[in-house]
Parts: structure tokens; sequence; C-alpha cells
């Protein structure tokens, strides 16, 4: 038959297209070899990402969880209202271990990545708006690793926002969302029972009965006293302690309790005017009323715990107004 003929039968279409197939046939071997090397080599490296920033996130987490005292007191020391130090360590503590768990997931992993992320993007935005104030201030995440506000914080959290990018970026799409809230609500129980066992521990707090103040014991069960914790070399602390002299305390007894080198103690009181007796007992107390960084005050009303204030309260009106709302202070004297 002539090529013209053939053209003009009718299965010269399907005598085309095997021709055609037949010259760009190439085996599946060859063919796969350029098609699946970039989507394997991305897949694997998100796969890398997401397991160092799980562990990351569940190291800290879990550290977070299992003292949420010290949790709270590092939140009051970054500026976080101290009724609120509390309930933001918790909330912090539950995306930190819910992030980390969707991380080891494969169908969860994208999600994992943008609350990781996004954690790590808003804490970013929050210490750069608050950088002058807070530049030195401890900003530990990870037990022992000591961190600071400064630059080497923006790179270390820098280098976590990239290993988030590359493992959303690099995953699958998340599905499951309903899973993944049972997951959350499992997480949000945990840390809710470490919440209420730290709260009952706080309110709970017995009061030693006696502390050793000016080489005599006295006793804290008995009227008003002030505990005041403090660090010889610690500015601040001298500045409090410098306005608290300036007040009228009545009959409320001020206890002066170095943190370290208390032998130091007696020259800090009379360098600042504070109308206070010095005490060696600090560990002790420190046990019953657990903080992290001086300065620290703990009210007690007839051996009950009135008040705590932390790192972050005592600056300011308001906390010589709590004060006084107490019955610890009498009108400010005149300078």
């Amino acid at each position: 038959m002539s090529l013209y003929a053939l053209r003009h039968t009718w299965y010269a279409p399907i005598v085309r297209y095997s021709l055609c197939a037949r010259s760009t046939y190439m085996p599946p071997i060859i063919s796969s070899i350029g098609a699946s090397r970039s989507p394997r080599w991305k897949a694997i490296s998100g796969r890398v990402c997401a397991y160092i920033l799980s562990l990351l996130f569940f190291v800290s987490g879990v550290w977070k969880l299992t003292d949420l005292d010290a949790t709270a007191d590092r939140m009051v020391e970054s500026l976080v209202p101290s009724a609120l130090s509390l309930p933001a360590a918790v909330a912090v503590t539950v995306f930190e271990l819910f992030a980390a768990i969707l991380l080891l997931v494969p169908k969860y992993r994208r999600w994992g990545a943008w609350i990781a992320g996004g954690m790590l993007a808003v804490f970013m935005l929050y210490i750069g708006v608050q950088y002058n104030r807070l530049l030195g201030q401890d900003c530990s995440c990870f037990p022992w690793i000591r961190r600071v506000v400064g630059p080497a914080f923006f790179a270390g959290d820098a280098a976590m926002l990239v290993l988030a990018g590359c493992a959303g970026i690099w995953s699958d799409r998340s599905t499951g969302w309903r899973r993944a809230a049972a997951l959350l609500f499992s997480v949000c129980l945990l840390s809710g029972g470490f919440y209420a066992v730290t709260s009952v521990m706080r309110s709970a707090s017995v009061v030693p009965e006696t502390a050793m103040v000016d080489g005599k014991p006295l006793n804290l069960r008995q009227g008003r006293v002030l505990l005041y914790f403090f660090d010889p070399d610690c500015m601040h602390c001298f500045a409090i302690a410098q306005e608290m002299g300036t007040q009228d305390w009545g009959d409320t007894r001020i206890v002066a309790l170095a943190t370290r080198e208390q032998h130091r103690a007696s020259s800090f009181v009379k360098d600042t005017g504070l109308p206070a007796s010095t005490s060696p007992d600090t560990e002790l107390l420190r046990k019953t009323f657990p903080f992290t960084n001086a300065p620290h005050a703990v009210a007690l009303d007839n051996g009950k715990t009135a008040a705590i204030f932390h790192f972050g309260d005592m600056d300011g009106p308001e906390y010589f107004r709590a004060l006084r709302s107490l019955g610890m202070l009498k009108v400010a004297k005149v300078r």
C-alpha cells in the first residue's frame, strides 16, 4: 500500500500515534532517575529538619512542664505581668509539646512546622520590641544551655526558624484535623494537671515557724513580715531597696536575705537605707518560696502568704500600692 493510501485509511491516526509514542519512549528506570531525584532529597532534608526541631521543642517543653514555677519566674523576667506568668508558662509549654509531636508524624508535619515557626517568629518579635529593656536578661529555653538576650539569641532562633520553614515546605500537606485536635486536647490535659499541682503547692506552702534574724530567732508566723531577697551586685535590687527605704513600714518587719555573699548583707542594708534586719536563712526560705532571680519579695501576714512579688512586679508605684493595700505600708515619707 502506498503512503498516500495509508494516510487516508481509517486506522491512519492509530499508526501515527504508535510511531510518535515509539520515538519518544524511555524505559521506566531511565525516565525516573531525573524525575525523582529532587523531590527525594527535599523529602529527606525536610524529615531531618523536622526531627531536629521536634527534639528541641520536646526537650524545651518537658523542661518547662516539670518546673512551672521557674518557667513562670522567667516569664516575669521577660516582662510578662505576674498575674499572667503561670498561665503563659502553661500555654507556651502546651504548644511546644504539641508542635514537637506533630513534627514527628508525617501527616501532621506541616502543621507542626507552621506552629513552631509561628511561635519562634512571635517570640523574636516580642524580644525585638523589648530589646533595650531585656538586653542581657536570661532567656534560657533549654536545660544545661544558658541563653541571654542579645545578637546570639536572634541568630539561634533564626536557625530554628529556617528548620521550621524547611520542614514545612518540604513535607506533604497535612490532613486529619480531628485526630490532631484530640492530640492537642491530651496535651492540654497533661499540662493542666501540672498546672493544678503547681497552684496547689503554691497556695499550700508552709511558712517556717522561725528564722535566724540578726542572730536571734524571729517568729515568722506572728505579725506582718516582708522577706526581701536580693543580690548584692544587682543594681535593680539596690534601687528598689533605696525606694523601700523612703516608705513608712509601721510595725512590719523587713528581713533582708542575700542570695549570695551573705557577708555583704549588712553593708547592703546600710548603703540603701533599707529599714531591715538580715538573715542567713536564705536557702531555707528559698525552698519554701522558690524563684529564679532577685529581687524577689514575699509578704507574710500571721504566717500566711499574703502576696508574692517577682522580678517584674517591683518596678513603679504599683509595688508600693499593693503593699499598702495589704497593710504592710503606711503613708510614704516626705523626701
